[in-house]
Order: C-alpha cells, then structure tokens, then sequence
C-alpha cells in the first residue's frame, strides 16, 4: 500500500511537469491545463473515490467490509479493463492491422523493457527472501507503465487520430497481457519465496 500510494503521490506531482518537459524539449507546445486536467481525471479523482469507498467500508463494517465489496467489484473491474482494451483496439484496429512494421516498433521495446524490469525487481526481491506477498506487488507497480494515463494525454493534446495516440494505444494493448502473463509467472514462482 505505501508502495502504490508513493507511486500516485509522484504521479499527481510529477506528471505535469515531467509530460510537459519531455513534450517542450521536442518543441511541441503543451498546454498545461490538459496534462493538470488529465491528472485530476484519472488519478485523482479515482484515489479519492477509492479511500473515501475504503473509508465509508471501514465505518460500516472495517476490514470484512472491504474484502466483501472488493470481491463483488472485481467482475466489474476485469469486465472494465476487457472493454478498455476492446474499445481502443476497436478504435485503432484498422491503423494497427495496417501497419505491423510500425507496431512492431513500438511494441518490441515495451516487451523488452516490461520483462526485464519485472526481472530485476522480482529477482531482486527473490535475493533479499522479502516474502511473496511483498515481492509480486512490488516488482508488478515497478514494471506498469501508467499508459492510461499516457492515453489521455495523447488524445487530449493530439487527438484520437494521432501517432501519440496510437503509440499509447499499442503500449496498453502490449502492456495488458504483458501484465497478465508477468502475474500468472508471479503466481507459479510464489513457493520459491519465504512464507
């Protein structure tokens, strides 16, 4: 928990000006409203509905709460990041069939760089003997690339039918099954950690 709450604490602060740094050194003008506004829309607004949910949960009937309501929401959630990745390849599916060279190009450093983190933090975590439960979330927050976020941006400053666009499009279509596959390997290796 205080690993993710770190990571959206740097997110809220550091997003804007680091997406706004990286977007002026390429001399592409950036209008900081959109990165603040994008920031408050799907970080924000999220982590203060997820505590005052957690919150409201807790007061009513703590933990056993929480852990019912997280149970009932998870479908929702899985259903949520299936239709995501649906509806964008929906979007983008014809430019991504189109162009396989393209895609590729974009996708190979992903891969490489998802496994290779996940690899060092989960092997790192493996020679410290940090237990299971620590290690998996740990080197999971490590390797996520935030590209929902990144997806936002890019349709709000270029536009849906953009290079921007696709290129954090193809980084969520790569990332998801990335992800899924990095927790699947997380799940088997889980007898090679301390209890």
């Amino acid at each position: 928990m205080v690993q993710v709450s770190v990571n959206d604490l740097i997110m809220v602060v550091a997003f804007a000006p680091i997406g706004a740094f990286l977007l002026g050194v390429t001399d592409i003008a950036v209008p900081w409203e959109t990165l603040i506004l994008s920031v408050v829309l799907y970080i924000v607004i999220p982590l203060i509905a997820g505590a005052l949910t957690r919150g409201v949960l807790m007061a009513q009937g703590g933990e056993a709460a929480v852990t019912t309501f997280t149970a009932r929401i998870k479908p929702a959630s899985m259903l949520g990041l299936l239709l995501t990745v649906v509806l964008l390849f929906g979007f983008r599916g014809p430019v991504i069939l189109s162009q396989p060279v393209l895609i590729a190009l974009l996708a190979v450093p992903i891969i490489i760089q998802s496994y290779a983190i996940f690899t060092l933090g989960y092997g790192w975590a493996w020679a410290w003997r940090l237990p299971h439960k620590i290690a998996a979330p740990c080197a999971l927050i490590g390797t996520s690339n935030f590209f929902e976020l990144a997806v936002a941006v890019a349709i709000g400053l270029f536009g849906l039918n953009t290079g921007a666009a696709l290129a954090t499009v193809v980084g969520v279509l790569v990332e998801v099954p990335v992800m899924l596959s990095l927790v699947a390997f997380a799940n088997r290796t889980r007898d090679k950690f301390p209890a």
